[in-house]
């Protein structure tokens, strides 16, 4: 399939619909059919088995077992620096954060207030900071974790879309990011600065989870939902999981103006891995 006859699917598809059938055969206990589908899975898209901590297909018991699969011990170390990348994936894009805009691919970009689920005041302190998006294809590693050590804020529940989020989809649909189903994580780091990670859904996605809430979707709620976390003194350390998707997707992080530099090795398309250096 050409790429501009997938994008013009993805505007047609049954999203929800899918996302929810795939999300009952995820959970599902099938035994040797869930097996097998593990396996095929493994084959398909030639995932790392010998990285897990279970190599075992026939271990799990559903696929999303499988699919969140924790990684063996000393499998992603953790670099010496500032920051380090919270999951596997690959480098959607990076850069600054223009007056606001969050650039997206060519000729697209949307707004951080958008990303946001509208919140103005929280987006004016990313206004002229820095963005990292960086999208976890099916064969990745699905849990995420803190590219610093952080105090939790907030979290907010934003309904949307469910477009797929691979790079073709990126280039094709407008504010791609900001018009999907997501969960907005607002955190402090060490210094008392702000930094958010943003959870995007997408087609077939079942469902994101935090470590401190849970399976946060489903439900799939009509309208933003926002939990305030400040009088908990809920800490994450730099590495440790905060989250996961069941299925793959895309984590968007803001961070505020400042003297952020990107690891030179990271640009659009680049692959990274848990624990690498990220920024300093």
């Amino acid at each position: 399939m050409s790429e501009r006859l997938f994008v013009l699917s993805q505007h047609i598809l049954p999203k929800l619909a899918l996302t929810r059938l795939a999300g009952c055969f995820a959970g599902w206990k099938g035994g040797g059919v869930t097996t097998a589908a593990i396996r095929r899975f493994i084959a398909r898209y030639h995932v790392d088995m010998s990285e897990a901590a279970n190599s075992d297909p026939a271990a799990y018991a559903t696929f999303n077992d499988f699919f969140t699969r924790a990684l063996r011990p000393g499998a992603r170390p953790l670099a010496d620096a500032r920051l380090v990348c919270p999951v596997d994936g690959a480098v959607s894009q990076l850069g600054p954060i223009d007056s606001g805009r969050i650039f997206q691919a060519k000729g697209r970009d949307y707004s951080a207030a958008a990303l946001l689920a509208g919140d103005a005041e929280l987006a004016a302190r990313f206004a002229d900071g820095h963005f990292a998006t960086i999208y976890l294809s099916p064969r990745d590693y699905h849990r995420i974790h803190m590219p610093c050590a952080g105090r939790l804020l907030e979290m907010t529940y934003v309904p949307g879309e469910l477009y797929s989020v691979n790079p073709a989809t990126a280039r094709g649909v407008d504010r791609l990011f900001a018009r999907n189903e997501r969960v907005v994580c607002v955190f402090e780091d060490e210094q008392g600065q702000p930094f958010v990670m943003v959870l995007v859904g997408a087609t077939i996605v079942g469902s994101m989870a935090t470590v401190w809430h849970g399976v946060v979707n489903p439900p799939r709620r009509p309208a933003v939902e926002k939990w305030d976390y400040r009088g908990q003194d809920i800490r994450l350390a730099k590495g440790e999981e905060m989250g996961r998707f069941l299925l793959g997707s895309t984590v968007v992080l803001l961070y505020p103006a400042g003297p952020l530099k990107f690891n030179p090795q990271w640009q659009a398309t680049s692959p990274v891995r848990l624990g690498e250096a990220m920024a300093s």
